[in-house]
């Protein structure tokens, strides 16, 4: 029987905690109607709203109304549209940077690479110099290699800042 107690009171626990949570969402509802309610109430007063009347200046209003808000989603499509690109070009700026970034990292880890091969001739007296020899000929093709990437990626970055400039101001136009 305390066994069936135990359940029963349970049971009443989980109840009451689901009415509590009903009762906050019922009252966060509340709140949201009042505000809706201010809001519309806001829309009146500013002359945004539909008017109250009936006939036919009520139909011209809306049909007024109903011309305005073809225009906003345009504007609205046409700011999101230069956010965009402009968020666009942002991400190609931080991809190029991005690469730089990881070419400077070789270059560095290979000199690194390189001194620390230099100290470990200079510790032991075993003849590692072809191996030097080999990765100082990889330095060198990767340190061309680095700054002809560098060049290219420079020139694209100025084409592409041009680029946007001149879309910005045929935009304008």
């Amino acid at each position: 029987m305390s066994c069936t107690i135990e359940k029963i009171l349970t049971d009443a626990k989980t109840l009451l905690e689901r009415l509590r949570e009903h009762d906050a969402a019922a009252e966060s509802l509340v709140d949201q109607s009042a505000a809706l309610h201010r809001r519309v109430a806001a829309m009146r007063e500013a002359g945004t709203a539909l008017p109250d009347q009936v006939g036919q200046r009520y139909q011209e209003d809306a049909s007024d109304i109903k011309d305005m808000s073809k225009f906003k989603p345009h504007i609205l499509l046409s700011q999101e549209n230069t956010q965009i690109r402009d968020l666009q070009q942002e991400n190609r700026e931080l991809w190029v940077s991005l690469e730089e970034h990881q070419d400077a990292l070789e270059l560095i880890m290979s000199k690194y690479r390189k001194q620390m091969l230099q100290l470990m001739v200079a510790k032991k007296a075993v003849d590692a110099e072809p191996v030097l020899k080999a990765h100082q000929s990889h330095s060198a093709l990767e340190n061309k290699e680095l700054r002809e990437l560098l060049s290219i990626s420079s020139e694209s970055l100025q084409v592409r800042k041009e680029n946007s400039m001149a879309t910005a101001s045929q935009a304008i136009k």
